[in-house]
């Protein structure tokens, strides 16, 4: 028997260092220091970590860094558990908790929701939609990377960091995708954690908690394990693996 095949869409938000030029007037650290700080939470080139691998997937990579605006941060901070660490949607504070930029008036805020946040959403939204019209169902992979030591505002402290983290959504992400994701890396000798040291995984709020036929998982790799951090043998064998399992998650 034939399995059915589910085109992914590949969700990027974290990979971008750029900030717009006419931005930068409210940061107030240096922008020496503004490139560390990128350095910490940065995900570094996700883009070709997580690259299609069939014709019919769908890369959504945020053009954007994390530093103008996170996607991934609820529009308003009272839903928002770190914009009590002054990393809301916007970010106020560094990873340390030192001013990181000047707040934003009601019309500033306003003017970027609307111009890129909302516009962003609507993206993926409509990428969903048509996979649902066309296949009856949509996967969504939310690609990310951290840090193998904690950073002073991470929620989760824990020294012993996995080396892949799976976030999940008890509505959107299926046991046996949980089960299989696990399965697949950790026969791969890699040690795995579900929502540790991150949970959670991105799911347009049209859909949330609605439609069952809408699926996500998060995947975060350790940066230990490819680019700077890494060794070049391990590197390359962790993007083959990245790509094997991109390969592998379509038929489940």
């Amino acid at each position: 028997m034939l399995l059915k095949e589910h085109p992914l869409i590949l969700h990027i938000p974290h990979s971008s260092r750029v900030i717009p030029p006419e931005q930068m007037e409210h940061y107030i650290i240096s922008s020496e220091e503004l490139d560390a700080e990128m350095d910490h939470l940065v995900d570094y080139d996700t883009e070709k970590l997580f690259q299609p691998v069939a014709k019919e997937d769908v890369q959504l990579v945020f053009p954007w860094s994390r530093y103008l605006m996170d996607v991934e941060r609820y529009e308003d901070d009272k839903d928002e558990v770190m914009a009590k660490r002054g990393m809301g949607v916007f970010y106020y504070r560094t990873t340390d908790g030192r001013p990181l930029r000047r707040p934003f008036s009601p019309d500033e805020r306003e003017e970027l929701l609307a111009t890129i946040y909302r516009p962003w959403h609507q993206q993926l939204e409509n990428i969903v939609e048509e996979h649902l019209r066309i296949y009856d169902s949509a996967l969504i992979i939310d690609g990310h990377s951290f840090s193998n030591v904690p950073l002073p505002c991470d929620l989760d402290q824990k020294a012993d960091r996995p080396d892949i983290c799976l976030g999940t959504d008890e509505f959107h992400t299926k046991a046996k995708l949980i089960l299989f994701s696990v399965d697949f890396f950790e026969d791969k000798g890699y040690e795995v954690a579900v929502n540790r040291p991150y949970m959670g995984t991105i799911v347009p709020l049209s859909c949330f908690g609605k439609d069952s036929r809408v699926n996500s998982l998060m995947v975060e790799v350790n940066r230990k394990l490819y680019g700077t951090d890494a060794e070049v043998a391990e590197s390359k064998n962790t993007y083959r693996v990245i790509e094997r399992f991109l390969r592998a998650v379509r038929v489940i």
